[in-house]
């Protein structure tokens, strides 16, 4: 079985930034028209030389190795810049055995961050539950990419208990923070305003203000289809509790599964409409599906953009 398809493979990796490398350049390989076209991971900080302009930054001992003349790459000559905001909330801990959701998210933003350091993007991460737990620069160099696997690492075995989630604040605070045109991708399960009608029109008020600020969003709605969407549990009687706040409920699933099913369809349906109003791209991610379709979307998204 491939590795981005084998969890039990996936948490055996020593550490993210071999797992990420691994994903990435899996997925690489399977494209059947690489948008790497030309692309040499030697010259990853490097660019062509133009005729006419400064000599200062050319790599000479890479001219010697190559006979082509390549230009050092300065953070400030970066693409694009990208931030990974991160949901650390509790729920995010769901299911307890095997892959989670937050497990997910993590492996998914390291190969992202990875994809963006070899297009020569600059990314930062921001960590956020009830408010902005940990934010970042946008850079595009070696030392920030290892500074941000640490983190990630701390928050992957260190998660957050009866940690709430407050998304519409953290929206609003970084539609604010950030003053230069940005991708913004979020990795959430979106749960917090579900049952809500105010807090949801809040939350897409903060959505709203980030595509004011002419960002490009991208939401990947961190999930476990089979639990959390199909509701399928084992027909007996379930004991459940509230990852965040702890409240507890005894009931059959059967009894509860078409009411459930019904609400959480007219809210997935409600974020849908909304999100293509602002013309933000709503991606479901299913913490059982691998993570291709989650660096395809950041590709044909940053081709848009540039």
């Amino acid at each position: 079985m491939s590795l981005l398809n084998d969890d039990q493979q996936i948490r055996q990796l020593a550490n993210l930034e071999l797992l990420a490398r691994q994903v990435v350049e899996g997925f690489i390989t399977g494209l059947h028209q690489s948008p790497f076209h030309g692309f040499s991971v030697e010259f990853a900080e490097h660019r062509l030389y133009n005729n006419g302009e400064s000599v200062k930054n050319i790599d000479w001992k890479l001219l010697a190795r190559t006979e082509k003349l390549f230009v050092k790459q300065f953070e400030e000559e970066t693409n694009l810049r990208c931030y990974l905001l991160l949901d650390t909330s509790s729920s995010m801990n769901f299911p307890e055995k095997g892959m989670n959701k937050l497990q997910f998210s993590v492996y998914a933003a390291a190969a992202l961050m990875y994809l963006f350091k070899k297009q020569r993007d600059a990314f930062g991460l921001c960590l956020f539950s009830d408010k902005i737990d940990w934010l970042s620069a946008a850079k595009s160099t070696s030392t920030h990419l290892f500074h941000l696997y640490a983190e990630l690492e701390k928050i992957y075995n260190s998660p957050r208990v009866n940690t709430v989630t407050h998304i519409t604040d953290v929206l609003h605070h970084i539609a604010q923070e950030i003053h230069q045109r940005s991708m913004v991708i979020i990795f959430s399960d979106m749960l917090e305003n579900s049952l809500d009608t105010e807090k949801l029109q809040a939350l897409f008020a903060a959505i709203q203000h980030l595509k004011f600020n002419k960002h490009e969003v991208v939401i990947f709605n961190v999930h476990d289809k089979q639990k959390e969407l199909d509701f399928n549990f084992d027909n007996r009687p379930h004991h459940f509790i509230d990852m965040e706040s702890g409240a507890e409920i005894k009931v059959h699933p059967g009894k509860i599964r078409d009411a459930y099913q019904k609400s959480l369809a007219a809210y997935r349906h409600e974020l849908e409409l909304k999100c293509a109003q602002y013309h933000i791209d709503l991606i479901d991610a299913d913490i059982h599906e691998g993570y291709q379709n989650i660096l395809k979307t950041y590709l044909v998204k940053r081709n848009k953009m540039i």
